[in-house]
């Protein structure tokens, strides 16, 4: 459905990344971030789901081509932990941000896993933006505190998970009410990864659902 395309970072260099656009003209925006894997198809097939729910939606490629078989966690771990993720943010995502609201169009940013991180800082770090869905992914508070989120923002968390663990949402979900900031966190009896339907050990279809369902709402309320 959709395509691969080229646009400017805010510093000026290229980037790429997948690009599905609504059926209706004039459609708000949403930036779809990548879980550690890289561009997978999964995330591309997101990414055309978001283009049939009626936004144009684009997924940049943080790891410039690479993408890391699911079963490798080893290689998964070394590209992220290799990724700057505040120059991927401010200029990467910011400039897939800015491509999506060249018309005047409001935009959103989603991620999942590394790309829930990214959305945290996302959502500190980028003026385009008007609202923010977290998928089991917050950074370190160096990176991005609650008191920093400028937009509304919706959280999505697994129970089971020992990456972005329920301690972590806790904490920042506490921040954020403390900061008088709009947020609402929700968490499903699933593990880590549960939207992934291409890892079946992790999926959970009916919390995928769920999340699915409130994250376009939530995008469909802020952003028109």
């Amino acid at each position: 459905m959709g395509t691969i395309i080229t646009f400017k970072r805010p510093d000026g260099q290229d980037a790429s990344g997948y690009l599905a656009n609504a059926a209706r003209g004039n459609a708000p925006g949403v930036v779809v971030i990548q879980e550690w894997w890289g561009l997978s198809e999964q995330i591309k097939g997101l990414t055309d789901r978001f283009a049939l729910a009626g936004f144009d939606a684009l997924a940049p490629d943080l790891y410039n081509g690479k993408v890391v078989p699911y079963h490798d966690t080893d290689a998964a771990n070394k590209e992220m932990s290799s990724l700057d993720f505040m120059d991927a943010t401010t200029q990467t995502v910011r400039g897939a941000a800015g491509y999506l609201a060249r018309n005047g169009a409001k935009v959103g940013l989603t991620g999942f896993c590394l790309g829930g991180a990214v959305t945290v800082i996302g959502a500190c770090k980028i003026p385009e933006l008007s609202a923010a869905v977290v998928f089991y992914g917050i950074p370190p508070e160096q990176a991005a505190k609650p008191s920093d989120v400028r937009v509304p923002m919706q959280g999505h968390f697994a129970n089971r998970d020992d990456w972005c663990t329920p301690q972590v949402v806790d904490a920042f979900e506490k921040g954020l009410k403390e900061a008088g900031k709009s947020a609402e966190f929700f968490r499903y009896d699933a593990d880590h990864a549960f939207v992934n339907e291409q890892r079946a050990a992790v999926h959970d279809r009916e919390a995928a659902e769920l999340a699915w369902s409130r994250a376009t709402a939530f995008f469909g309320k802020h952003l028109g």
